[in-house]
């Protein structure tokens, strides 16, 4: 059979399944011939939908380039649309296809949480919810929870410690004393004072501003009739510190909302970018730009869909949700929203007063955001295509993988990989390694196994191969990567050393080429040297924040095993209890003897051990 009529069986054998559809809602999957899922799709009638594509012959270049790798097709029926459009973002998430747009944004949002104590306690949260506290968010990034509680310690005082340090005060910590926390582990404020600042801080991240500092004036007016002047004082000061708080939202409106969420989607000829900005409790607490994956080929609305479907899956949903442009199945978005959230959500893409300014405001950071974008790649581009020409490299080089090692005197090795691909640094593609069994400081033994392990699989297949390799190190490193390439038969990889010059400073970096073992250097101001710089910056920031956590880690484990009576059990419920060797360090001996299984006899011991 020739390969034309190979291709028309498969067609033929393609529209057979297609006649076989029900003409039910569902998701529909692509195959390609390994079994690779191409493309995942909703429907409200999956054969007419699927049967679609190979009826039409206008299609985008996108879809013809997808349906030339078809070879299977795999549905599954769901009840309504709105189950649909559930079960294909969770199975775009977990496959990642190919030709379906991809909003990569795997680390959870974080929130602030009032925790459930006796004495509650204002902190920073990612994870799962439960009901024992209460949670306020979620916000586009750490930094907005960590302003927002350095704005409510300012007002409210509430306590930030740790349960271990709250629990083993004896005396009020430096918070106290600089206004920024009431004491409660030592009793400065009574409880019902302590429950009121917690109630009113609840208040304030609920949107009612205005009832509260009502609440505040009635009772600083109280305190100032019974001649309590000092405290009526104190309560003027924070309201003052209130209205403060008020001034700096960057949203403001005289409508009823508390929680909105607003969504901008803009294309330019860098690509897509989607601008989320969140308002909590009538407060603007920030937002974050996405860029989407497989993007080609999809208009805004397109996006828009895709990034609700896929955004808010796991996550809770706001009552009001502002966007432009007008997502494409919005009514099936509410319908999807509502079910999920137990209440209704609204979408509106034509809002007006300021909402409409919100969603402007939004647009705009979007297109910056995309200005930059296109900036920075036209940058990185200019220093690859630098590189390339100053180390005579292929044109199609692309990828670039940095190797660094970091210990301290031999101790707790690690190597780390970087790549650099796709014109920017890829950090969700960078890897780790604990090095083992080599002699203490043997920087080529190290290099020679990280480059094992990292290569010896992407010569089994498994991986992408790089284009060019750079070694952090001089001709000693280079040489075990050489051997190592050799090795495994991989020669298609540039290797090339980065030696820091005599005086190791950044410039003066030696390039040595591996094979001809040539040495470079590039002039101070070379856009390639630039790029080598950043590359192996950020090889070296890597390795060394893992290095410092892996002895820190090892030190804080030998440290309470060198001592004779402690072990693993027992050293587990001293750091728990402690928090960490700090905490454990600090305390005294009666606050050692309060850990189960702890007698005076070995918490002398442990005492003496730590001051030793």
């Amino acid at each position: 059979m020739t390969t034309d009529q190979d291709r028309a069986a498969l067609q033929a054998s393609l529209h057979e399944t297609v006649k076989a559809l029900p003409h039910l809602p569902g998701v529909y999957r692509y195959l390609d011939a390994a079994g690779n899922v191409l493309y995942v799709g909703k429907a409200i009638d999956l054969r007419k939908r699927v049967g679609s594509y190979f009826q039409k012959t206008d299609h985008s270049p996108r879809i013809r380039l997808m349906l030339n790798q078809v070879v299977k097709i795999e549905t599954t029926v769901v009840r309504s649309e709105a189950e649909a459009l559930l079960l294909e973002n969770n199975l775009i998430k977990a496959l990642a296809p190919r030709y379906n747009i991809l909003f990569r944004d795997d680390k959870s949002y974080p929130y602030l949480v009032i925790t459930g104590h006796d004495y509650p306690r204002l902190a920073y949260y990612r994870g799962a919810l439960d009901r024992k506290n209460q949670y306020f968010g979620p916000f586009p990034n750490g930094f907005a929870v960590k302003e927002s509680i350095q704005l409510l310690q300012k007002v409210f005082r509430l306590r930030t410690c740790e349960d271990t340090v709250f629990a083993n005060r004896s005396r009020p910590c430096l918070l106290f004393q600089i206004k920024r926390c009431s004491a409660p582990c030592t009793h400065e404020i009574s409880d019902e004072d302590y429950r009121r600042d917690v109630t009113n801080a609840v208040q304030f991240f609920n949107g009612k501003t205005n009832e509260l500092l009502e609440e505040l004036e009635a009772r600083m007016q109280a305190l100032s009739a019974e001649w309590k002047f000092e405290e009526a004082a104190a309560v003027r000061d924070r309201i003052q510190a209130l209205a403060r708080v008020q001034e700096k939202q960057f949203v403001s409106s005289n409508t009823s909302e508390q929680d909105v969420d607003i969504i901008a989607c803009v294309e330019s000829p860098a690509g897509l970018c989607v601008n989320l900005a969140m308002v909590r409790g009538g407060r603007h607490v920030g937002d974050k730009n996405l860029f989407p994956s497989h993007c080609d080929g999809y208009e805004p609305a397109q996006a828009l869909e895709a990034f609700i479907g896929q955004h808010y899956l796991e996550r809770s949903v706001p009552p009001l949700i502002l966007c432009s442009p007008e997502p494409d199945n919005v009514a099936m978005l509410m319908e999807t929203l509502s079910a999920q959230a137990g209440r209704k959500v609204l979408l509106n893409s034509n809002p007006n007063g300021p909402r409409r300014v919100w969603l402007e405001m939004a647009a705009k950071n979007a297109e910056l955001a995309l200005a930059q974008r296109a900036l920075h790649s036209a940058t990185q581009e200019g220093r690859l295509a630098a590189l390339i020409e100053a180390l005579n490299l292929p044109d199609t080089t692309q990828r670039i993988e940095c190797f660094d090692i970091s210990h301290t005197m031999g101790e707790a090795t690690v190597a780390s990989c970087v790549v650099f691909d796709r014109g920017d640094m890829q950090p969700k593609e960078y890897r780790r390694y604990n090095i083992e069994g080599i002699t203490a400081g043997d920087d080529y033994a190290a290099m020679k196994q990280v480059l094992e392990r990292r290569y010896g699989k992407i010569a089994a297949g498994e991986g992408v191969a790089p284009d060019l390799v750079l070694i952090d190190g001089g001709k000693g490193q280079l040489a075990q990567a050489e051997a190592v390439m050799a090795e495994i038969g991989l020669g298609d990889p540039a290797l090339v050393g980065v030696a820091k010059g005599e005086t190791r400073k950044a410039g003066l970096e030696q390039l040595i080429v591996a094979i001809t073992g040539n040495t470079l250097q590039l002039p101070r101001d070379h856009p390639g040297l630039h790029l080598i710089q950043q590359i192996r910056d950020e090889a070296h920031r890597f390795a060394i924040t893992g290095h410092r956590a892996r002895r820190a880690k090892a030190r804080v484990a030998s440290s309470l095993e060198d001592i004779e009576g402690v072990g693993p059990k027992r050293r587990q419920k001293l750091l728990t209890r402690f928090g960490g060797l700090q905490g454990v360090k600090a305390a005294s001996v009666d606050d050692l003897m309060q850990v189960d299984g702890i007698s005076r006899t070995l918490a002398e011991t442990i005492y003496a051990a730590l001051r030793g």
